[in-house]
């Protein structure tokens, strides 16, 4: 695990394998995920067909009871498991994780949380791909209205959408939380 230090800007809720940062290990940056674990997985495209993927965050923490205080973070990241229908030990399971059946309960209490620890005028960018559940269905959960969004992908199913917070509609109560400092360090 990371040392913690400094000041801490953003927050990955659901770092799992850190796939899309250009730094895995940014300064700026908290990284979290409720699991903690290495898979080695088949992979054709990877010298001698396979590849290691490592689940290592700074704290372990369930993105529906984040610990961290209110209006924090200046910018969050959001990429909560996307897929339903592929079971617990599968390849796209062990990298990305999964999503329950109460889907909805879970990121409805997902994008609270972001919400919360988000400061005002902050930025949450929230990534989902619609293979199992529809983009529309998932914009329903948060009365938030997106910014603006991109889809990517082979078959443009990968959407990056931002928010920002306006105004402390989306303050909340103060949970049991964890100060960041340089001597806290993930578990």
């Amino acid at each position: 695990m990371r040392q913690m230090a400094g000041k801490h800007l953003v927050l990955d809720v659901c770092c799992g394998s850190r796939m899309f940062w250009f730094d895995r290990a940014n300064p700026l940056t908290v990284f979290a995920d409720v699991r903690h674990e290495t898979h080695l997985l088949k992979d054709k495209s990877s010298k001698g067909g396979y590849r290691t993927s490592v689940i290592a965050p700074d704290i372990r923490s369930d993105f529906t009871k984040l610990p961290f205080r209110s209006n924090h973070f200046a910018h969050v990241v959001f990429d909560p498991p996307h897929f339903n229908r592929n079971g617990q030990s599968g390849w796209i399971a062990k990298t990305y994780g999964t999503i329950g059946s109460n889907w909805r309960q879970e990121l409805r209490l997902g994008f609270a949380e972001c919400f919360r620890v988000l400061r005002p005028e902050g930025t949450l960018v929230f990534k989902w791909n619609s293979g199992d559940i529809p983009v529309s269905r998932i914009l329903e959960l948060t009365p938030r209205k997106p910014l603006y969004g991109n889809r990517c992908g082979k078959t443009a199913k990968t959407h990056w959408i931002t928010f920002i917070k306006c105004g402390a509609e989306f303050d909340q109560p103060e949970p049991a939380q964890i100060e960041l400092g340089a001597e806290t360090e993930g578990t």
